[in-house]
């Protein structure tokens, strides 16, 4: 037998599925659950790829959709739509991803030196747990270094760089979704390359200012 919450839904449904995410945000900024969950299933299927490409693993997946789920309705009413909320939501679920893998052995890597000509493809890895413990603990630092890094990032490098690492939007997509063109997108991912490793850099001079 269906809850009153999942017949109240499902009547929702029935007649908001045509409405725009705009006019559903301000529904549920005001405080309609149904009106969130329609955005949230919505944007599903887009979230589970794009965190799935970070953890890879379906378990820790769920959670994290569950747990961005939760946010994003705790925040709904912090969202001002200088973005689409489909990037808004993206965003959320990225960082808890993120703080997800931060939780376990497997880390985030790198290429910091690729080439301004390459498609940036293969830049962001997820790398198998060292044997050996030191090696672990630099690799660990250097996740939260590069995680520091793009946290950093001004938001119109922040946004490429994510998009086209975690939901493999090639450089066409990019372009599109920036209304840049091709080039200027290539741009700013080598920007943001550049960006990230100075960042890393400097922090890694200042830990061993610190250390010495």
């Amino acid at each position: 037998m269906c809850s009153t919450n999942e017949n109240e839904h499902v009547r929702f449904h029935s007649w908001s599925s045509t409405m725009s995410d705009e006019a559903l945000v301000a529904i549920a900024q005001a405080g309609s659950h149904s009106a969130f969950v329609e955005l949230f299933e919505r944007h599903q299927n887009t979230l589970s790829r794009t965190v799935q490409k970070i953890t890879r693993n379906a378990h820790d997946t769920e959670d994290v959709l569950q747990d961005c789920s939760i946010k994003a309705f705790i925040h709904i009413k912090t969202f001002n739509g200088k973005s689409a909320f489909s990037t808004w939501l993206v965003r959320i679920a990225i960082n808890t991803a993120l703080m997800t893998l931060r939780k376990r052995k497997p880390v985030i890597a790198i290429s910091l030196d690729e080439q301004a000509n390459s498609d940036h493809r293969g830049a962001w890895q997820i790398a198998e747990p060292s044997n050996d413990p030191e090696q672990e603990l630099l690799e660990r630092e250097m996740q939260f270094q590069i995680h520091q890094a793009v946290e950093r990032l001004p938001a119109s490098l922040r946004t490429v760089m994510e998009a086209h690492r975690f939901q493999d939007r090639q450089l066409k997509e990019l372009a599109s979704m920036t209304g840049l063109t091709i080039a200027a997108t290539n741009s700013r991912l080598y920007r943001a390359r550049l960006a990230i490793r100075h960042s890393v850099q400097q922090m890694q001079r200042e830990s061993f200012e610190v250390l010495h």
